[in-house]
């Protein structure tokens, strides 16, 4: 984690979502300023609004009132390179690719059409397989892998292009036991040089790493307990 955090990267202001033709309230007014460097824990009920606003980050989703900015070296931006961890159920296992596809995927030459890789791209490949511990599954097409094994070949697509920021949404999701404490240290890892936005619905060893702990139900607000154990001190 850097020591000085002052640079701003992320900007949600007044950001409400509403479905339904305005009837079903999603998120409600929230803001919250992000900076380079940040590890924010995302954390509240179900339905309170964290995928919601996780999409709105993302670009996935507009929303219906309010602003999403981002920022690179003080000045406004369209977008940043962010690398994104989703929930294993998000993907269908009967996609006919193996886990170095996947991988792949998150090289920014995988949007270009008749790319080939190149052997700089296909070492970091490797390289990157062998940081989520799949070494020995390269080749498996992902209908084989077990749950734990797809989300660690989504994590390696997440951060093989060394994104601006990472957003993972339920990283310990199906993990196995085996492979969760090394995943702290790739995130702790991680975190030194890339701004990290963390969504569980309960607070984790990974959560702990944060230095900043913010609350979604329906609106937004942040807590500055010295620590995050009991909701009640998050005035």
């Amino acid at each position: 984690m850097q020591s000085q955090i002052t640079e701003k990267i992320l900007s949600l202001e007044n950001v409400s979502v509403t479905y339904g033709g305005g009837r079903v309230l999603a998120l409600e007014n929230a803001s919250l300023d992000v900076m380079r460097g940040d590890f924010v824990a995302i954390t509240g009920p179900n339905g309170g609004g964290k995928t919601t606003m996780l999409k709105v980050i993302l670009q996935l989703l507009a929303p219906s009132s309010g602003k999403v900015m981002f920022f690179n070296d003080g000045k406004q931006v369209d977008k940043l390179k962010i690398g994104y961890l989703p929930q294993k159920n998000m993907i269908d296992s009967r996609f006919p690719v193996t886990v170095e596809d996947v991988v792949a995927m998150g090289l920014p030459c995988s949007m270009k059409l008749f790319h080939r890789i190149t052997a700089e791209e296909r070492e970091l490949i490797g390289d990157t397989i062998e940081t989520v511990g799949l070494t020995d599954k390269r080749n498996s097409p992902i209908g084989a892998l077990s749950g734990g094994q797809l989300q660690r070949a989504l994590l390696g697509r997440a951060i093989i292009s060394s994104p601006e920021m990472l957003v993972l949404d339920e990283p310990l999701s199906y993990i196995d036991k085996a492979f969760e404490h090394h995943l702290y240290d790739i995130i702790a890892n991680i975190a030194k040089h890339t701004t990290i936005i963390l969504v569980s619905h309960e607070l984790t060893v990974i959560s702990q790493m944060a230095n900043r702990h913010v609350i979604v139900d329906k609106t937004l607000h942040e807590c500055h307990a010295h620590h995050h154990y009991v909701p009640s001190e998050c005035e």
